[in-house]
């Protein structure tokens, strides 16, 4: 594996951004969209009775989790969707990269796109709702990289489907996440949840995260036990979804599919 290949990946997608408006709408305006309609929902239930309960900033806190885990899915899923769209895929694979690069290389992107975004939305909700991202303080770097970690994860899997199905399947780039929404307890507790379908809630590593964030944002102590469990079932998913994803690659490979990714 090549440092200076997988640069040469990231580089290539962030010279795209200087002449894209859909893509620097992606970074910056759809974002701050989301942040202003969920900030001011949050105000107006502040405002009801809810007893102790912080509305703004368990709501705020949640979108901005929310889109850190949406970016990071679409990141992976969306720079390979570029190359398919643009007939590069099969050009990529001509030259000496290899896969381990390409896979890198669109993590890499993730995490610069989620830094952006994240420091946007933070400063935005710090201007309008006085709300202190940086007020989770050590548990926002595990929480950060564990939603970065499923959030890549998700997106291997939907690049895994679409080598498989081809283009056809290219909405699960967006429909996987969507999926998995109302199990992972984004804007309320799992105990909110019918309790047969709490344990496909407990399966997925960013419910602990979300679940977390609203412990730690209480001044609850926070135990280790679910920072572990949430890296635990990263560590399986993506052990799986890579694994998965490499078999594919090689079977499409192996067929001749990749003159078909158009």
């Amino acid at each position: 594996m090549r440092p200076h290949r997988i640069n040469a990946l990231v580089i290539r997608h962030l010279y795209l951004f200087k002449r894209s408006v859909p893509r620097l709408m992606d970074i910056f305006y759809w974002p701050v969209m989301e942040l202003l309609l969920w900030g001011f929902l949050s105000i107006y239930l502040e405002k009801q009775d809810l007893g102790n309960l912080n509305a703004v900033t368990v709501f705020l806190g949640a979108v901005i989790f929310w889109d850190i885990l949406n970016q990071s899915q679409k990141a992976v899923s969306i720079s390979f969707l570029e190359d398919v769209w643009e007939r590069n895929f099969l050009n990529l694979f001509v030259t000496p990269i290899r896969l381990g690069e390409f896979i890198v290389s669109t993590v890499v992107l993730g995490i610069i796109r989620i830094v952006i975004i994240t420091i946007v939305m933070a400063l935005l909700a710090a201007l309008f709702y006085s709300f202190n991202f940086l007020s989770l303080g050590f548990y926002l770097i595990p929480f950060m990289a564990s939603l970065l970690l499923f959030g890549s994860t998700l997106g291997f899997l939907s690049m895994a489907v679409i080598l498989r199905f081809g283009t056809s399947a290219q909405i699960l780039a967006w429909g996987f996440i969507v999926l998995i929404q109302p199990f992972t307890a984004v804007f309320y507790p799992v105990s909110a949840l019918p309790e047969a379908i709490r344990p496909i809630s407990y399966l997925l590593p960013s419910t602990y995260v979300f679940e977390g964030m609203r412990t730690v944002l209480s001044d609850a102590p926070l135990p280790w036990s679910t920072l572990g469990m949430s890296f635990l079932l990263n560590a399986v998913f993506l052990t799986i979804i890579i694994w998965v994803f490499y078999k594919m690659f090689a079977k499409v490979k192996e067929r001749g599919l990749l003159l078909k990714m158009d």
